[in-house]
């Protein structure tokens, strides 16, 4: 094998991950149009001063996120629309201040997911699981002054209501979306700051509908929870 056909067969993956973020970004802010072909394998290349091996892996990445299509004719824009659930992180991540849009769409997505675990896993939790739920909205008592420890109890009890209402399709959704918000969230400066009476009235709310087996109380008192937080953060992201 010689020098050339080296460097085209052995991209450097480390390369190739950046030129597939520039490229993701730059077709997430809009500067190529749907169905518009991408520069050639040789443009990028020249471009970016690296090899064409490591310029198809790259686009590859993009590929696999269905923003674009690779054709015999080269690599054509795709709707946004129409990509993978991976490409939230990055739109979040576009600007200094996420949109506060998507933001809201998130959390109104996942209040609805959120919701529809609720319905399902209360009424089919053991005894011994909801006591488990009970500890944890108990742990989340104390540590109403802790935000951190707050919000790992939360994520802790959402996480065993998902495994008790065992449906595998929403718990993948439910981290995908979680993973890459949260991500993006937590380099955001200004945040919102949780209101403790709102939280001391959610835990009792959720306790009440554990103990009961009321999956559509747990659901209300999470429906209002999600509606305070949207509220919070759009105010967060408008200073």
């Amino acid at each position: 094998m010689n020098t050339i056909d080296a460097q085209t067969s052995a991209p450097t993956p480390t390369r190739s991950h950046e030129i597939a973020g520039i490229l993701r970004d730059e077709i997430l802010r809009g500067q190529y149009r749907e169905g518009e072909r991408l520069p050639s394998e040789r443009d990028l290349a020249e471009r970016f001063g690296t090899s064409r091996g490591a310029v198809r892996e790259a686009l590859s990445q993009i590929e696999q996120l269905r923003l674009i299509s690779i054709q015999p004719g080269g690599a054509r824009i795709k709707a946004v629309d129409e990509a993978s659930i991976s490409v939230l992180g990055p739109l979040l991540g576009l600007d200094k201040i996420p949109n506060a849009r998507l933001v809201d769409q998130f959390l109104d997505t996942f209040s609805a997911l959120t919701r529809f675990t609720a319905t399902r896993a209360i009424p089919l939790a053991s005894e011994e699981q909801r006591l488990e739920l009970l500890e944890r909205l108990h742990e989340m008592e104390g540590q109403l002054s802790e935000a951190a420890s707050l919000q790992t109890s939360m994520r802790g009890f959402f996480l065993l209501l998902g495994r008790i209402a065992d449906n595998l399709v929403v718990r993948l959704i439910s981290n995908d979306l979680q993973a890459q918000f949260v991500e993006r969230m937590l380099t955001v400066q200004s945040r919102p700051k949780s209101d403790s009476e709102a939280l001391k009235k959610l835990i009792t709310e959720l306790q009440h509908g554990v103990e009961q087996g009321d999956g559509e109380a747990v659901a209300r008192a999470l429906d209002e929870h999600f509606l305070n937080i949207r509220s919070l953060v759009a105010q967060a992201l408008a200073k």
